[in-house]
């Protein structure tokens, strides 16, 4: 398996013991060399740029899904901006997802991470000195599915189920809203914490009753083996899951301009990858993640690709993080609340936006998800 210029998947075993934990965060990061030398302050040309990414890579070529990140990946276009002057760019994959991440970046071994909203906010509050600086992969639906034969018609009848949740994801906390929209508690339902492959498997041997989950669902739905109870697809966007890229301060200070650099080529990504024109080259770029293209077309079907790509912290995407921020505390994943307009750093996604004549292109949400201006 071949693995693009100057990047690399997370995955030694032998090197776990060099991560140390971060507090109620938990899980060990799936192996990183050790921490990069600190460099002098005010150095414009870091040593390399490392990326850090909440998801491992799958397929042939091996990619990620769902996101203009994931096409700047696929594409190598973060990579080129810096080949230029021969700073190497490398990407580390985490199957660990969020808290692997989260580990990492308190290891001072990564300088971005592309996560979903739970664990960047879990990692904030635990006091990461990280910044938002570009959204990326917004409105990603939900979908529950039970098995082909369960009685259940409806998100009320979850009530006393057994129902398997990926904990600690940005899936966490909309499933939460959700089932709080339909009158259930987490206390209502005999919540189980299982990864992808995992409830998948469950369903399949009808060991849960039901499943909280993403795409995936799909897949196992045209096998026979799932039964799509409910989908956000068509709802309220209160409901999805929202994923953005993150720098440390640390970096931030001490390379604003390779920062800017990495917003810069990022943007680029999420406008050509915002065209209708590349809807068919962005959904099969995924497809090589192991979801099949059909079911990217399906659940993006009659959502422009400027919604869901769009970079923007829009008044939309600033509420949903400081909803999940407060939810996160509400639900005690979290010991503290803060103001996520003071956690985005919004300097570069603005100098990008008016160097590349972009300020207008993408819409503007208000916080109910409705466009502004309609």
């Amino acid at each position: 398996m071949t693995i693009p210029l100057r990047s690399r998947p997370v995955s030694s075993p032998s090197r776990r013991r060099a991560l140390y934990a971060l507090g109620s965060l938990g899980a060990a990061a799936a192996g990183l060399g050790a921490p990069a030398l600190v460099r002098a302050a005010g150095d414009a040309r870091p040593a390399s740029v490392r990326i850090g990414v909440a998801q491992p890579l799958a397929g042939n070529p091996p990619s990620f899904a769902n996101s203009s990140i994931a096409v700047a990946y696929a594409k190598g276009w973060i990579n080129e901006e810096f080949a230029r002057d021969n700073t190497p760019v490398e990407w580390f994959f985490f199957k660990g997802a969020g808290p692997a991440v989260n580990e990492a970046l308190t290891n001072h071994q990564i300088d971005f991470a592309f996560q979903g909203d739970l664990p960047s906010i879990v990692g904030r509050a635990a006091g990461l000195k990280t910044r938002l600086v570009l959204a990326s992969g917004v409105r990603a639906n939900l979908y529950v599915g039970v098995p082909p034969s369960s009685p259940l018609r409806s998100l009320k009848e979850l009530r006393g189920k057994r129902v398997a949740l990926f904990k600690g994801t940005n899936m966490h906390l909309p499933a939460l809203r959700l089932l709080e929209a339909h009158g259930l508690t987490e206390r209502d339902l005999r919540l189980v914490n299982l990864d992808t492959a995992s409830y998948l498997a469950a369903l399949t041997t009808g060991d849960i009753d039901a499943a909280l989950g993403a795409l995936d669902i799909l897949r196992l739905r045209d096998k026979g083996g799932v039964r799509v109870l409910y989908s956000t697809k068509g709802q309220s966007p209160v409901y999805t899951r929202q994923s953005a890229l993150l720098v440390t301060e640390a970096f931030a200070n001490r390379h604003p301009e390779a920062t800017q650099r990495v917003v810069n080529a990022a943007v680029k990504t999420a406008r050509w990858s915002s065209e209708e024109t590349n809807r068919e080259e962005v959904l099969r770029l995924w497809a090589r993640a192991g979801t099949p293209y059909e079911h990217w077309k399906e659940d993006y079907d009659g959502e422009p690709l400027r919604v869901r790509l769009n970079p923007n912290f829009d008044p939309f995407l600033v509420a949903r993080y400081q909803d999940a921020v407060d939810q996160a505390a509400r639900f005690k994943l979290t010991r503290a609340t803060f103001d996520v307009q003071q956690w985005i750093a919004p300097r570069y996604l603005k100098t990008a936006l008016k160097d590349l004549r972009l300020e207008t292109y993408w819409p503007v949400y208000r916080a109910d998800g409705t466009i502004l201006g309609a």
